[in-house]
């Protein structure tokens, strides 16, 4: 290796990544059934002033689907699609007087 010749590639593109559900209609009622669970009554607990008391509620199933990777080239119109299967969590929170909302979702992956 010669010193003074050292090159340094920078890459100034972007990325895009698109995830296509196999069945997001599936995904949709679980998460909505999750959200509408009945409640245990954590939330009803006496809390110190500016506190309030959450229930939560959390599922792991399995998602599947494929991933599109585009913007890997010059060319705008090539990608990579790659299928995936990966464990996610959801957890819907619930607070005095609320409905159960969706939280936070993760992949366990």
């Amino acid at each position: 290796m010669q010193e003074g010749n050292t090159k340094i590639f920078v890459m100034n593109n972007s990325l895009h990544i698109t995830a296509i559900l196999d069945q997001p209609d599936l995904l949709e009622n679980l998460v909505e059934k999750l959200a509408g669970r009945r409640y245990i009554g954590y939330s009803n607990e006496a809390m110190p002033p500016g506190w309030q008391a959450t229930e939560t509620s959390s599922t792991e199933t399995y998602l599947s689907g494929t991933l599109s990777f585009s913007g890997l080239t010059k060319n705008e119109n090539d990608s990579v699609n790659m299928h995936f299967i990966t464990s996610m969590l959801f957890t819907c929170i619930r607070g005095k007087e609320e409905q159960y909302s969706l939280a936070w979702s993760c992949s366990l992956s």
